[in-house]
């Protein structure tokens, strides 16, 4: 029965099974070949090759290949076998079987060379491709211009732009592979403005027909510079060559409109997809577009609407999402989303268990985060990093250090963010020898040059301790120019430690740097007023309305049974407003018997007789005594505040803690605080 399938027919029902990718039908049609002795025939085993990779299954193609004794492996076989591992993606054991077939005396033809340079660019090894690229010169075959095309990607993606540049000049020939080649190699290297020449060149000179990898490329690139005129240009070019129906080319249009800051322009592109034709990506984009246009809500939302047009999210669509809800604070919000992570099974996903503990953390909730980290089972250094974050914006500096020992002891090396956390982290707990130390690794150790992140931690660090001169002199030592976080840092230490003289500098560098930040004056503003230097204090905050510089009106809001209550300052909105002020009064009382004196330099805007009465207005006052009244006996009192918390609320917060035995978190612009017994996680310094 066997013996009816001719050659042809078992090729047919190869090509078949290739497109079901049934791994039970190919093993049946494997068995026909064999006791049909048909397996030395050149076609049927170079399909049956392909047939097992295109099930998922490469290494069963290498078991036939190696196992195969009676065929003769032509060029073509072993092409076949290197093309299919380099696509698997098992890009060294293509490499591997390139040199075996080398060793066996089969010389690589143009289409192996072709086969075998995207493994070589999977491998993101240097050598790998100058090796390939000499052996290419040698058998002559560097002028073939898929093979040159192929090289220019190995070189972009082993980051060595100089030799894809040099390639590609060199190519006597070039089609569009040749420049999209080009055009991606400056995308992945950031050269954005090099892409864009590049696309404007190929235009211009009609050279080829671009493609949706052109455009989708060139509008990347747009996207990351900002380059939102361009972009509409390219979008004009798209609607003549009639690629915009392609849902490659839409998607990256959305998203450079989204990046671009045009919301509606990206959402208007979202909706003319319409609910069939949006695939994953789509709504990946739309999701991230909310999140670059800070319409975190919407974001959450369009997660739950993609979920019931009865598509599944995937990685991305969870971890932007999570990332909504934690810029949201929505603690709520999150735990859903968590719920239907481990529904779908993403659960051991480590980039989003990575989202998941940063979620948490900025939720107010670092014991969760500590929960998911635990659960991981295959720790990278995106997890460690996510969790030293956590408990660096929580203020626990010492466990910080502890973390970021243990993951140097697990052989993991930090990235750039683990550094600002264990610099940050050396500040907060006074460990300055330690800090210097670990900035000093940086370079020595393990490669990473300090930005101005990690200069700022440093002079934070100084100034934390008193040493504003050290920090000044730091400063001035820096082989980059300081930046506002730089300079930001230690004008927060002049404030600390009342040096006027120096905060008047430090300011006035600020006031030229990001002259519409309004927490400068403040700051400058604050160091007047504990001098004694009302009048200039005022001139200070008189210079703001010159500058037209607007303070962000400050809000807080609390979460009560799934549901988000905003405040304001002297806020009488809610129904329970008569409620929330008579505890206001019992609040006030109480800390006053604990010896509470206010700080009248925090109330600003107020006549010199209302100033002590106008800080019980204070936003997360009034959102402290709800939550008092609202939240069950014994539970923390989480409140989040979308500017900098004033010394005053703070000290009322520390005493509350004390005096009712109530944990209490309050997320403001810079950090959480966690107030326990009178005391709080930022140490009074913030």
């Amino acid at each position: 029965m066997a013996h009816r399938h001719k050659p042809t027919h078992l090729n047919h029902l190869l090509n078949a099974t290739a497109r079901t990718k049934r791994l039970k039908h190919a093993a049946q049609i494997h068995s026909h070949i064999i006791t049909t002795a048909f397996i030395s025939l050149p076609f049927l085993f170079n399909n049956l090759l392909t047939l097992y990779a295109k099930c998922r299954r490469p290494s069963l193609s290498l078991l036939l290949f190696s196992t195969a004794h009676q065929v003769s492996k032509t060029v073509v076989s072993w092409t076949s076998l290197i093309s299919l591992l380099s696509h698997s993606p098992a890009p060294f054991q293509a490499l591997s079987s390139f040199n075996q077939m080398r060793t066996a005396g089969v010389y690589p033809n143009h289409f192996t060379f072709s086969a075998v340079l995207p493994a070589c660019a999977a491998t993101s090894l240097l050598l790998h491709g100058q090796q390939m690229h000499c052996l290419i010169s040698k058998h002559g075959y560097e002028g073939y211009v898929f093979v040159g095309s192929a090289l220019v990607d190995v070189y972009a993606k082993c980051h060595d732009m100089g030799m894809a540049e040099k390639v590609f000049v060199g190519l006597p020939e070039r089609n569009v592979v040749s420049w999209n080649s080009i055009i991606v190699g400056c995308l992945l290297n950031g050269l954005h403005v090099k892409a864009l020449f590049l696309f404007r060149e190929v235009i211009r000179e009609a050279l080829f027909r671009p493609d949706q990898v052109s455009f989708s490329s060139v509008l990347s690139a747009s996207a990351n510079i900002g380059a939102l005129e361009f972009g509409k240009q390219v979008h004009g070019v798209l609607v003549k060559q009639g690629l915009l129906t392609l849902s490659y080319v839409k998607n990256s249009l959305m998203d450079m409109y989204f990046k671009c800051g045009l919301f509606d322009e990206g959402a208007l592109l979202f909706n003319s997809i319409g609910i069939e034709g949006r695939d994953v990506i789509a709504w990946n984009v739309m999701l991230m577009g909310c999140v670059y246009n800070e319409n975190f809500e919407e974001a959450c939302n369009y997660l739950w609407i993609m979920k019931r047009t009865g598509l599944s999210p995937d990685e991305a669509s969870y971890s932007t999402a999570l990332h909504a809800s934690a810029h949201l604070a929505a603690l709520d919000q999150g735990t859903l989303i968590h719920n239907q992570i481990i529904k779908s099974g993403f659960s051991k996903n480590t980039c989003i268990a990575s989202s998941l503990i940063t979620m948490y953390a900025k939720c107010g909730s670092l014991d969760d985060s500590c929960r998911v980290f635990e659960e991981i089972e295959n720790l990278n250094v995106v997890c460690w990093t996510a969790l030293i974050a956590a408990c660096q914006q929580h203020g626990n500096g010492n466990h910080v250090i502890e973390l970021f020992e243990k993951m140097l002891a697990d052989g993991l090396k930090p990235n750039y963010i683990t550094f600002v956390c264990i610099l940050s982290a050396c500040g907060h707990t006074g460990r300055i020898e330690e800090g210097h130390a670990y900035f000093n690794s940086m370079e020595k150790v393990h490669g990473i040059i300090p930005g101005h992140e990690h200069y700022a931690c440093m002079v934070d660090l100084l100034g934390r301790s008193g040493q504003l001169d050290e920090a000044r002199k730091f400063i001035a030592q820096m082989p980059i120019k300081p930046n506002a976080s730089v300079w930001g840092a230690l004008l927060g230490a002049c404030a600390n430690y009342g040096n006027l003289e120096m905060g008047i500098e430090v300011a006035g560098r600020l006031f030229e740097l990001e002259p519409n930040n309004p927490g400068n004056y403040v700051l400058l503003s604050n160091i007047y007023a504990q001098k004694g230097k009302l009048k200039e204090a005022n001139q200070v905050r008189r210079l703001m309305g010159v500058n037209r510089v607007r303070k962000e009106p400050g809000c807080s809001w609390i979460d009560v049974k799934n549901k988000t209550f905003v405040f304001t300052v002297h806020d009488k909105s809610h129904a329970r407003t008569d409620e929330i002020y008579e505890m206001l009064k019992k609040v006030k009382e109480l800390v006053k018997s604990k010896g509470y004196v206010p700080q009248k330099r925090f109330a600003i805007n107020s006549a010199e007789e209302f100033k002590e009465e106008s800080l019980w207005y204070h936003s997360e006052k009034i959102a402290l005594a709800f939550g008092l009244l609202a939240l069950p006996a014994g539970a923390p009192i989480r409140i989040k505040k979308n500017l900098r918390t004033c010394g005053d609320c703070h000290t009322v917060m520390k005493l509350v803690s004390e005096i009712l035995k109530r944990e209490i978190i309050v997320r403001d612009v810079n950090r959480f605080h966690h107030f326990r017994n009178g005391l709080c996680s930022c140490r009074d310094y913030w």
